[in-house]
């Protein structure tokens, strides 16, 4: 075994991968097929076919028409490989040409590449440039301070304990923190005069 062989493999693929980057950016299908269609409209009327000693002649008399048609087909089938922006034009003429083949080169190449045409000449006016993929917004990751409110954090650094929870008369109770076990503030039961709960005397 050669020390090349081993690399044949990789460059295949990467050959493999170039050939289909260059197909995705340009209509290649639809010139294939308009490609493809040239080929049965302009060798028929040429064609002799051997049946035993009987020989058929299938030329007519508009086989330099049905040489020009079947020309013109494979020309475009090339254009729009490699000159993508005439795809409008050359798919129009490549079904204007597929229409002009039924009755000038034996019904299109016997309907074969009249319909190669059509179709081919159909996905060149349908097709259209792919739009480039979006690069996707970087996530940001978490410093600790989520929505959750187990996230919360205290300007000490720990994190904040849970206001216990009171009846729905009394309102939420507030502790202080002394080890975990500390007094409510409710302070709701003070007189005004106290400044307590946000309200002061007038007087």
């Amino acid at each position: 075994m050669s020390a090349e062989n081993p690399a044949a493999p990789g460059q295949f693929t990467r050959r493999r991968l170039q050939f289909r980057a260059w197909r995705g950016t340009r209509p290649f299908w639809a010139g294939l097929f308009v490609l493809l269609g040239g080929f049965p409209i302009m060798y028929f009327p040429y064609a002799h076919l051997q049946i035993g000693h009987l020989t058929l002649a299938m030329s007519t008399t508009a086989g330099a028409g049905s040489l020009i048609i079947g020309v013109l087909l494979v020309v475009l089938g090339i254009s729009l490989w490699f000159q993508k922006h005439v795809q409008i034009f050359a798919g129009v003429a490549a079904i204007l040409l597929g229409l002009v083949s039924l009755p000038v080169s034996n019904f299109g190449g016997f309907i074969v590449g009249f319909l190669f045409s059509l179709i081919g000449g159909a996905m060149a006016v349908a097709w259209v440039p792919g739009a480039p993929p979006e690069a996707e917004p970087a996530k940001e990751s978490g410093t600790g301070t989520g929505d959750s409110p187990e996230s919360a954090v205290t300007d000490g650094g720990t994190p904040a304990e849970r206001a216990p929870e009171a009846p729905y008369d009394q309102g939420p109770v507030f502790t202080k923190e002394t080890g975990g076990v500390g007094e409510t503030n409710d302070l709701s039961g003070t007189i005004p005069a106290n400044g307590a709960n946000g309200r002061h005397s007038v007087g």
